[in-house]
This record gives C-alpha cells, structure tokens and sequence, in this order.
C-alpha cells in the first residue's frame, strides 16, 4: 500500500471515529477517491436520519455521484473502515468504482453486534423459506414497464 492510499484510510477512519464521537450512528466511515482528490465522504447515519440505508459507504456513494455529476464512479477508488455489507456492496458493484480497500472485516464488525451473516444466509435462501415472507403478484401488470423501457429509444443506459 502507497502512502497516499495510506493517508486515504486513515480519512476513512478519522471519519469512523468522528461519527462515533458525535453520535450520528455507528462506527463507520468511507471516502471516495478520483485522480488523488477526495470526491466524497460518508459517515454512517442510520440512527441520526432514521434512514438503515444511510449507511457511509454508501452515503459516500451519494456524495461522490453529486459532485461528480454522474450516476456511475468511473475511475474512482473507496476506501472504507470495514467490509462493506451486503447493502452496500450492491451499491457499490452498481456504482462501478475501480477498487476498494477496507479496513475492519466483517468478523470485526459481528464481534462488536453488526452482523450481517444472516444477510448473507437470506441471500442463498430459496425465497418461499426467507425470514421475511416474500410473495410475487402481478407480474403480468409490471412487466409493461419492462417493455416499455425495452423499446425505449431515449434511454439512458446502466
């Protein structure tokens, strides 16, 4: 790891440890890097906006895609204070960063009640045996949006 790569974890930790001081939401942090400039910067905020996807990395995202004017982080590198959750992983995998560097794993974050193993056992999970029940209707009536956006000439794709 370079220095400067370095110096970008240690703001995503300086980061964790501000949150958790001003009791915004839990110990978590994240920047997103582009060209060596800080692009955006995210804390979590669940308890402090009432919001369980205000989570930093993807708080960060947000941020990131504001400043950047773009829906899509190209180019960009994050750092964040521990392996992202599965939430977050999606969003981060649909944002398209270049790479990520971590710095807690998972394993730190369950021995401190942040699990998320159960996420990662629903996942797996046939739908009809999900803890939360899960039940398809109206397929026929949505799927018109579906081909709607499939013949749609003006699209922007993703």
């Amino acid at each position: 790891m370079t220095s400067a790569e370095m110096q970008f974890m240690q703001e995503a930790i300086q980061l964790s440890i501000e949150n958790l001081k001003g009791n915004r939401g839990g110990p978590f942090g994240a920047i997103i890097v582009k060209d060596g400039i800080i692009v955006g910067r995210g804390y979590n905020q669940v308890t402090s906006t009432n919001d369980p996807t205000a989570h930093a990395e993807i708080v960060a995202i947000r941020d990131a895609c504001q400043n950047l004017n773009s829906f899509q982080l190209d180019g960009c590198v994050l750092y964040t204070s521990c392996e992202p959750c599965p939430m977050c992983l999606g969003a981060i995998y649909w944002a398209r960063p270049s790479k990520i560097y971590y710095a807690c794993t998972r394993h730190d974050a369950a021995a401190i009640n942040f699990d998320d193993a159960f996420i990662y056992n629903e996942l797996i999970t046939p739908i009809s045996e999900r803890k939360i029940p899960t039940e398809q209707m109206m397929r026929e009536e949505a799927i018109l949006a579906f081909r709607l956006w499939q013949d749609k000439l003006d699209k922007v794709k993703y």
